[in-house]
């Protein structure tokens, strides 16, 4: 199964989604764009988290938005490959709540639609 650029381009548009959703505290778009299942293994410093995305949500729900707050968040998406129904991408972020962090996601393609399956991060 081959990929095509409008699948490249939807993976895109969910990795913006991410990006937009993470920096105005939309968790309800991010609740949108991950799967049910989906897992956020990672480090935060030396400390290892290993769950769904849930507690993710729970953080930006209780800060005001880094929008709001004038943090100098940025992100930059800096490699996506896509093969038929599944992808990556890979995100860097800096002054998530003070801290810069390295993503590695996957996606599913499930009935037509995107989402993230599993994000894994590092901070730096």
């Amino acid at each position: 199964m081959t990929s095509t650029k409008t699948d490249y381009q939807a993976v895109h548009q969910v990795m913006q989604q991410y990006v937009d959703a993470s920096r105005n505290a939309e968790v309800s778009v991010l609740k949108d764009i991950f799967h049910p299942n989906a897992i956020m293994p990672g480090y935060v410093e030396d400390d290892l988290w290993i769950g769904g995305p849930e507690p993710y949500f729970e953080e930006l729900a209780s800060r005001p938005s880094l929008a709001a707050s004038g943090a100098d968040y940025r992100a930059v998406i800096t490699a996506i490959e896509v093969t038929g129904r599944v992808a990556s991408a890979t995100l860097k972020e800096t002054n998530m709540f003070g801290m810069d962090y390295t993503d590695y996601f996957h996606l599913l393609k499930e009935n037509g639609k995107w989402r993230i399956i599993s994000k894994t991060y590092t901070s730096e």
